[in-house]
Parts: structure tokens; C-alpha cells; sequence
């Protein structure tokens, strides 16, 4: 058995714990609260200090015993972030009805074992989630369907 650094996670742990203390260095004026009630600097200082932990732990992973680092495709994060360009580019015109369905249609192009017929349940699903959420629970002015509602 072979100790290997996977350089990919530690190269990824150092930016988690760097982004991790410049949210905590950030953050550092903002009072925490005490014992009696939390103040505005508890969430982000615990938050970064979250990550940092996290960071930490990919970091000490990255030393693992391995027989190899398993390949990736760019194409997984591509489509992602694809599908997140097509949701922002999609929800003023089209609605948040269409946008979300074509989002999680268009993630799904990332994978190539994909089942479309449980990727469209599953868009339809948290579009409806969503729906119920934003737009009735929290009252945000998102537009549902524009082109059949109106704004």
C-alpha cells in the first residue's frame, strides 16, 4: 500500500482554509454576541471556521493511500454551471415554470448515464418546491410563468 498525495485535493484544501480565514479575517469587527444572544458577527466567523474545518479535512485527505486518482471529465462542471447560466438567462422571460425544468434538464447532460424520464419528475418536482416556497411561503416577487400569468 502506497501513501500518494492527491495534489488536486490538497491544492483544494489550502484555497478552502485561505478563502476560510479571509471570511474570518473579514469578519473580525463584527461583534459575536454572548451567552444571551447572538450577534452579527456569529454567523459568518462560525460559518468560516465551518469551512475552515472542512478545508482541513480535505487536506489531510489528500495524503490517503490510493492506487491512482480516479479521471474526471470537465463536462460534469461544465453542464453545471451550464444549467446554471440557462436558469439565470431563462427565469425573467420564461418563468420560473420553465426555467427550473430547463435548468435540471440541462445539468443533466453532465452525466452520461442520465434517466431522463426520472430527471423530468425530479425537474418537475423541485420546480413545484420551489414554486410553493419562493414564490407563496417567502412572497418573492419571482415570476411564475410570464408569458401565460403575466408579472
Amino acid at each position: 500500500m502506497r501513501v500518494k498525495l492527491l495534489r488536486q485535493d490538497f491544492l483544494g484544501g489550502l484555497a478552502i482554509i485561505a478563502v476560510a480565514a479571509a471570511a474570518y479575517w473579514l469578519a473580525r469587527h463584527l461583534p459575536a454576541g454572548a451567552a444571551g444572544g447572538m450577534g452579527p458577527g456569529t454567523l459568518p466567523k462560525g460559518l468560516a471556521m465551518l469551512l475552515g474545518v472542512l478545508g482541513a479535512v480535505l487536506l489531510v485527505n489528500s495524503f490517503r493511500a490510493s492506487e491512482g486518482a480516479p479521471r474526471w471529465s470537465i463536462r460534469g462542471p461544465l453542464f453545471v454551471l451550464g444549467a446554471l447560466v440557462v436558469f439565470g438567462l431563462a427565469v425573467r422571460p420564461l418563468g420560473l415554470a420553465v426555467a427550473g425544468p430547463l435548468a435540471i434538464a440541462a445539468a443533466a447532460f453532465s452525466s452520461s448515464e442520465v434517466r431522463w424520464r426520472e430527471t423530468l419528475l425530479f425537474g418537475l418536482a423541485m420546480t413545484a418546491f420551489c414554486v410553493g416556497l419562493f414564490k407563496f411561503a417567502l412572497g418573492l416577487p419571482i415570476p411564475l410563468a410570464p408569458w401565460l400569468l403575466g408579472y
